[in-house]
């Protein structure tokens, strides 16, 4: 069973939001490890980007199951108006919202989805809170971890920095990927089981 059925008024299943800042300088960087999901959903469905609600829209089908994947091009700290935008155009309320962020709380490579929580300082999901008007969208925390012992960095350039060549950031991204089609196919309880114990 899907945990959105799909609202009266709307034709759309699943609206996925990638964090991230635009620019070529931030396109590797650990925050923007929601961008490199979602294109790689278009990639694998064939989706193009078109300019949309402040950010890079494609639509696709997983499975018969249509699914709007955004890229908010607004930087991270105002990605909520983007959101926005579309959830109103699409007409989806919060619970068929999935927001793919960087969580420095989580292990390098570990996921874990759920919906609601706290914000964590986290900026972008701030904005996203504040224009949607509830914090209860559904979320995929993709781990890039902390600094290691001896990097002295704050953690905010850390995030702000590029994955490391070994860090096998591919990978990563190939399997935040499939969780997100795993939570369209399966809905948030029966995926959670998977993806949160991987």
């Amino acid at each position: 069973m899907r945990l959105w059925p799909r609202r009266h008024g709307t034709t759309l299943d699943l609206l996925v939001v990638g964090l991230g800042n635009p620019g070529r300088e931030y396109a590797r960087n650990r925050h923007n490890v929601g961008w490199l999901v979602v294109d790689e959903l278009a990639r694998r469905h064939d989706g193009p980007w078109r300019g949309k609600f402040g950010g890079q829209l494609a639509e696709i089908r997983i499975d018969g199951h249509k699914v709007a994947l955004l890229k908010p091009e607004t930087f991270m700290n105002d990605s909520g108006r983007s959101a926005q935008a579309a959830a109103r155009f699409f007409k989806v309320e919060p619970d068929a919202i999935l927001v793919v962020h960087d969580e420095s709380d989580l292990e390098l490579g570990r996921l874990q989805a759920r919906r609601g929580g706290g914000l964590a300082g986290h900026n972008g999901l701030r904005s996203v809170a504040q224009q949607l008007g509830s914090p209860d969208f559904l979320r995929l925390r993709v781990g890039v971890g902390r600094p290691g012992r001896g990097d002295q960095r704050p953690l905010a350039d850390y995030v702000l920095s590029n994955f490391e060549p070994d860090e096998d950031p591919d990978a990563l991204v190939r399997a935040a990927a499939d969780a997100v089609e795993r939570l369209d196919a399966e809905g948030l309880d029966a995926a959670q089981r998977t993806i949160n114990n991987r």
